[in-house]
């Protein structure tokens, strides 16, 4: 890689990326398989959300249910030292649509990243009785403060809830999208696998 006075910075998804799909396993280990649907199957996030909310409603899973599963996750292979390498070159803020209550537990699996998500409302009983968005649209509005703080953001991610985030930087890109994504979204660019990932990150760098 060149040095150059260029201040870049890259920006990018947590789940399907990093970390495995928290939903998908909470379906997997209680059974309910309404709970698999992510971003990838339903682009309005908040149409996703509040479905989620009621079937943990009907089924009375409380939020150390969730946490329970969370606990047994692990990131995905060769996440740790993928994103060790983004480190070493760049700096890295990951952008996600999960929840301070969530992410919590697994940041200490890949070594504290910064990481900007949403919180959840707990009730006395340990329910999730809501979420709370940080800010709407807040991947692409953190891409567009960057930018105008004088950074070039390169922007990453694997589902519908990413592109905006990835249109507005300087150079986005998907990895590991679902071939859905990738048809509705022909114009970017797909990268697959780590080894490919960090290859994409060092001709930008």
């Amino acid at each position: 890689m060149e040095n150059n006075n260029t201040m870049k910075i890259i920006c990018c998804d947590l789940e399907g990326v990093f970390l495995p799909e928290i939903w998908i396993n909470v379906a997997l280990k209680t059974g309910i398989e309404e709970l698999k649907l992510t971003t990838r199957d339903i682009s309005d996030y908040d149409v996703l959300m509040k479905r989620r909310l009621e079937i943990l409603d009907e089924n009375r899973l409380k939020l150390k249910d969730i946490q329970d599963v969370i606990e047994t996750l692990s990131p995905l292979e060769g996440a740790v030292e993928a994103l060790d390498w983004i480190r070493e070159n760049s700096q890295i803020i990951i952008l996600s649509d999960t929840f301070e209550e969530f992410a919590r537990p697994l940041m200490a699996k890949l070594k504290f990243p910064t990481l900007f998500c949403h919180s959840l409302t707990i009730d006395d009983s340990g329910r999730i009785a809501d979420y709370n968005i940080r800010i709407p649209g807040h991947k692409a509005l953190t891409v567009k403060s960057l930018q105008q703080m004088n950074y070039e953001v390169i922007a990453f991610g694997d589902s519908y809830n990413d592109t905006d985030m990835i249109l507005s930087a300087d150079h986005g890109f998907f990895f590991d999208p679902p071939e859905t994504v990738i048809d509705d979204f022909p114009d970017v660019p797909v990268t697959r696998g780590y080894e490919e990932l960090t290859r994409m990150i060092e001709t930008l760098l």
